[in-house]
């Protein structure tokens, strides 16, 4: 039966060449300095068996993919669509692709995830990862090149990109204070996030600093899904001002709270983290914190640059959000 065309393997080639497997990859990839004639003869041989060396291999087998991977924990929220979008801008300048891999929220599978898509691409930018610290700092030398975003660790020498989320929901709450709010909650992000426990300490911070002031605590996620899910809880509190996660959470929340009759701001403020473009169509349009994703993505492809080529990155950033006021806030009834 006559062979399909392009389906001969590389041990295929080399037994019917008399040669090893790694020879047939030198002559293909051009990285062959024997005997002339044998490079012939693999040549004649690979044209008659129509095969066809991947394009994946042979770029591993150089050492080089001109990827790299773009690691998020959820893809579906558009700050992370708006850092994958620069990125991706900025590495194609210099010839590069970057491949995406979405951890779907769980630190259980993201440390395999990681370590089996670095095998595939020259660079990982890890975007807010979910893994324990422990687990980073054991990762980051098979990661390498790497570069983070929306984490920090003083112990890796990986460049860094970070947002001020402690001083991000200060301002939001000092913002729903001088409304005249006293009772608030905060709908808290993924346990496992990071830039969640910053948010939690800029808010406890807040407290300390502001005498009368009530801050609850209520579980959440990342989703409007999880938003929509807190609407209830949330309408019960008994506080007059909600602080969401991100704006995915607050405008879910928006959402579940109008779908119960509560009136967004005239009973309840609601404030969202990120600023999103969602942010400036929702009903009413919500006041949040501007977080510049697009910087974030082309500053960590300028630092992945620069290690790629064994420059010395630029210096670790940490970006300071900026308060957006909008109309899902208004001072509470008296």
């Amino acid at each position: 039966m006559k062979r399909r065309s392009g389906s001969a393997t590389i041990s295929e080639v080399a037994k019917k060449a008399g040669v090893s497997p790694a020879t047939v990859s030198r002559v293909m990839n051009q990285r062959f300095f024997g005997d002339a004639t044998i490079a012939e003869r693999v040549l004649s041989v690979a044209t008659e068996l129509a095969y066809s060396p991947s394009h994946l291999a042979r770029s591993l087998a150089l050492g080089q993919t001109s990827a790299i991977a773009f690691v998020v924990p959820d893809l579906a929220n558009p700050a992370f669509q708006a850092m994958l979008s620069s990125l991706s801008k900025a590495a194609a300048k210099d010839g590069y692709r970057v491949l995406v891999a979405d951890s779907a929220e769980s630190p259980r599978d993201e440390p395999a995830l990681v370590s089996e898509i670095r095998h595939r691409c020259d660079a990982v930018v890890l975007c807010a990862p979910r893994m324990s610290d422990a687990e980073l700092v054991a990762m980051a030398d098979s990661l390498s090149p790497l570069v983070l975003i929306n984490r920090t660790n003083p112990k890796l020498g990986a460049p860094s990109l970070s947002v001020d989320y402690r001083s991000g929901i200060q301002d939001l709450a000092q913002h729903l204070w001088d409304l005249g709010h006293r009772h608030l909650v905060f709908v808290e992000g993924p346990a496992e996030s990071v830039s969640n426990r910053h948010r939690l300490e800029g808010l406890a911070e807040f407290a300390r600093r502001m005498p009368g002031v009530r801050i609850d605590r209520m579980s959440g996620g990342a989703t409007s899904e999880d938003g929509l899910a807190a609407a209830g809880p949330v309408r019960d509190s008994g506080a007059t001002a909600a602080l969401a996660f991100n704006d995915l959470v607050a405008i879910g929340l928006l959402n579940g709270l109008i779908q119960l009759g509560v009136r967004v701001p005239e009973d309840m403020s609601v404030t969202g983290f990120d600023d999103i473009p969602f942010a400036r169509f929702s009903a009413p349009t919500l006041t949040t914190v501007s977080v510049p994703n697009e910087d974030l993505g082309a500053e960590a492809w300028h630092r992945m640059h620069s290690l790629i080529t064994g420059e010395t990155p630029g210096a670790n950033i940490e970006f300071h959000p900026r308060l957006e006021v909008r109309r899902s806030t208004a001072a509470p009834r008296s």
